[in-house]
């Protein structure tokens, strides 16, 4: 997904590289097959900054993510108006974090986006806290982090706890298979409790799944399209989505 700042220019070859490997093909020319019996949504950062959030719905979106933080020192500054905007049109919506673990502990980024925008409550209009993590995209030479594959999985079972601890529920997570597979290891430890958000671009399926996992929850199979931002599907019906959000 988007990050918001911008990584050097020594970088930027090792980046590309990096996001090829990410996306697993040439983008599709539309939605594939598979989405049209599946809710679509979106998911945004401070690069879209203005959403019309009306004309989104009208194009058929059910849901949104809308970047809400990254690390402990940077808050969309769109954040806001996003994530209502995008309730006031009906969707259904949720924030996420962009982690950067090796800047600080996953505890302490967890209380920094929990305290900005990455809240829970069982309304049935918000969706869970979601947890971007996803190879480096500011040092090429560090693309997990610094952090060994023990150390990963650390990271992020200490973001899952506090997220859990204040708001009453584990984070999706959005990943790539090759990602986790590198960087934790193909850690099996949440799959059980910690929905997939799964990102594949450039095919009509989302492809073998991260270790431990046996289905997807959201897919994100395009970075552009009908929709602002992300293209993405929830892997069930619009009312399994809203029990989804409700927490049931």
């Amino acid at each position: 997904m988007a990050r918001d700042r911008k990584p050097s220019r020594r970088h930027a070859r090792v980046i590309a590289a990096s996001v090829a490997a990410l996306t697993f093909g040439s983008a599709l020319a539309g939605a594939p097959a598979s989405a049209a019996a599946r809710p679509k949504g979106h998911d945004v950062s401070s690069h879209q900054k203005n959403i019309d959030w009306q004309a989104a719905k009208a194009k058929g979106a059910t849901f949104a993510y809308v970047k809400a933080t990254e690390s402990t020192a940077y808050r969309n500054p769109y954040f806001d108006r996003q994530y209502r905007g995008a309730r006031g049109a009906g969707l259904l919506r949720g924030a996420y974090h962009f982690a950067l673990p090796d800047q600080s502990s996953g505890t302490a980024q967890a209380a920094y986006f929990v305290r900005n925008g990455g809240g829970w409550t069982p309304d049935g209009g918000t969706l869970p806290p979601a947890l971007d993590i996803e190879y480096n995209p500011y040092d090429g030479k560090h693309r997990c982090y610094g952090l060994s594959k023990a150390g990963m999985v650390g990271w992020i079972r200490s973001f899952s706890d506090e997220v859990k601890r204040l708001t009453g529920r584990r984070p999706v997570i959005y990943t790539t298979t090759h990602w986790w597979n590198t960087c934790t290891g193909g850690s099996r430890a949440f799959a059980a409790d910690h929905p997939l958000w799964i990102a594949r671009h450039g095919s009509t399926d989302a492809g073998a799944l991260p270790a431990g996992w046996s289905s997807w929850t959201f897919w994100q199979y395009d970075n552009s399209g009908s929709l602002p931002g992300d293209q993405n599907l929830f892997n069930g019906s619009t009312s399994r989505l809203k029990v989804f959000a409700r927490g049931y």
